[in-house]
């Protein structure tokens, strides 16, 4: 039996729900690569997948929205030569992006100022640049 597919602690995805495609890749792959199907597509539907809670659902829906047709996510994967090293990058994709679109989002930045010696530096250090300059010119008469 295939195993679920761990995303976060919270979430974990039933294999059932992921849709597998194969097919011809391009590419270099020798004699079988015009034999082989091991080009791998892997979609799962995030608008009615189970395995995400209401909140989770609609964070991923619009985190990824530009990369979903219809609710469905679909990942493909045709580096490698065999099909079941793509299976394996195609899935640790789908976990990657699922997992970077439920991450709650950075804290805003709170906005500083520089302290007043670090102004006083960077001052000084035009000064001392301009001096430099200054003394590369060609004396005046």
């Amino acid at each position: 039996m295939i195993e679920p597919v761990r995303v976060t602690s919270t979430v974990v995805l039933d294999p059932g729900e992921l849709r597998w495609r194969f097919s011809r890749s391009r590419g270099p792959g020798g004699q079988g690569v015009n034999t082989t199907d091991s080009r791998v597509e892997v979609a799962l539907d995030v608008a009615r997948t189970p395995s995400l809670s209401q909140a989770q659902r609609e964070r991923v829906l619009t985190a990824l929205e530009g990369r979903l047709v219809d609710g469905v996510l679909t990942i493909a994967a045709s580096e490698h030569r065999s099909q079941l090293q793509n299976r394996r990058a195609a899935l640790m994709r789908l976990v990657a992006l699922l997992r970077e679109a439920l991450a709650p989002p950075a804290r805003a930045r709170r906005a500083t100022r520089p302290s007043r010696g670090a102004v006083r530096r960077r001052a000084e250090s035009k000064q001392n640049r301009s001096r430099t300059k200054q003394l590369r010119r060609r004396p005046t008469d």
